[in-house]
């Protein structure tokens, strides 16, 4: 995909609008998680080394449009961002008839979910964006498969239009995984329901050389090859599209690896106790809980020699301790890999931040959304207006 980045613009004295996603947790009015800050950060440094104004604009929260409230304020953001940047980061409410930056270069919008029009798009509210600027950055990859005023609309009104630092690097990282990835592509989709990731399971069955599946979706794939689960979450009514999937492997010579051996108990809870058992040997009272030793082993063996890795989710119920190995072989054998690896999703990375092994995967989508719909084979409107203003 062509678009322009930051990068390939003369950014001195032009104002540049940036959307970013810098909907942080706070506590007691303070930021308790930055992550989101820190991944904005360095387009705003950017713009600001090469002489351009900053307008940062971002949600937090959920507000009601049209009705601000002092908890739906930016303002502890901007604080934190103020002391990150070494500037002072001003919040302005009152933006629409413009904004001076006489005496200063970077100014934060207060949060534009609280303006009017913001959820639909509306064309009004992007022309008033837009006039606030030279050029509209997209930096929130987070956001690209919303169509909203600050995201979409400002954007078809702008002068020019380009991906910030952080959008980019996503960008290149997906395009690298999907569109043109080294083989053999290894894909691992996990989670609790099929149902929740069915279009993407049908979409990676198209392109990869294996399609690992974890949780409660490798039930449903397990009940459907005709094995026994006792009495683990499971979606009965999906059994056909599993079939589906696996058909669509089998018929390109891919496949979905199945398990021999799991870990199983009798209740869902952190002092379990895990009981590592053969398919066959399931009680009819047990829960799988994690995937065996030797399935485990299997399945990193497989990707250990990928040259391409899509990770969506853990295979177990990592957050116990004694459910966790499957993920952490998993997780190991991905950052040992050779590969290029690709990985999102909230559980995705909250078990790569248990296992410590962030600095070993290529690259960390902070996307949850978007990654998703990305690799169900969806256009983002993000994307859309990136590429249609790249000339």
């Amino acid at each position: 995909m062509k678009f322009k980045k930051i990068t390939d613009l003369h950014l001195s004295g032009k104002t540049v609008f940036i959307r970013t996603d810098m909907n942080v947790p706070l506590v007691d009015g303070l930021v308790s998680d930055d992550t989101r800050i820190q991944a904005g950060l360095q387009t705003i440094k950017y713009i600001l080394k090469y002489g351009g104004k900053v307008i940062v604009a971002t949600h937090l929260g959920r507000p009601k449009e049209g009705e601000f409230t002092k908890k739906d304020s930016v303002k502890p953001i901007a604080d934190y961002l103020s002391e990150l940047l070494n500037y002072d980061v001003h919040v302005i409410k009152d933006w629409q008839n413009g904004i001076d930056f006489s005496n200063i270069d970077v100014v934060m919008l207060e949060n534009v979910r609280c303006n009017v029009g913001e959820k639909a798009n509306s064309d009004e509210l992007g022309i008033a964006y837009a006039k606030l600027c030279d050029v509209f950055c997209f930096d929130a990859f987070a956001t690209a498969h919303r169509a909203e005023a600050s995201t979409n609309a400002v954007g078809k009104y702008a002068k020019e239009v380009c991906a910030g630092l952080l959008m980019s690097k996503e960008l290149d990282s997906l395009t690298k995984a999907i569109e043109k990835p080294a083989k053999p592509v290894v894909a691992v989709v996990a989670g609790s329901k099929v149902s929740t990731k069915l279009t993407i399971l049908d979409n990676l069955a198209d392109k990869v050389d294996a399609l690992i599946v974890g949780g409660g979706i490798l039930n449903t794939f397990i009940l459907a090859n005709g094995r026994s689960i006792g009495a683990s979450l499971v979606e009965k009514d999906l059994q056909e599209e599993a079939k589906t999937v696996m058909a669509k492997m089998s018929s390109r010579g891919a496949k979905v690896p199945l398990p021999e051996d799991v870990v199983v108990a009798t209740k869902f809870s952190d002092d379990a106790t895990a009981t590592e058992k053969l398919l066959n040997d399931i009680a009819d009272d047990e829960m799988i809980l994690d995937i065996g030793h030797n399935f485990a082993n299997e399945l990193a063996d497989i990707l250990k020699s990928a040259g391409t890795i899509i990770w969506n989710g853990p295979v177990g119920v990592f957050e116990f301790d004694q459910f966790a190995n499957g993920t952490k072989v998993i997780a190991n054998a991905i950052a040992d890999s050779h590969g290029f690896s690709l990985a999102g999703g909230g559980d995705t990375i909250a078990a790569i931040n248990k296992f410590d092994i962030f600095h070993k995967i290529s690259y960390v989508s902070t996307a949850g959304g978007a990654l998703l719909e990305f690799l169900e084979g969806k256009e983002l409107p993000a994307i859309k207006l990136l590429v249609s203003r790249a000339e």
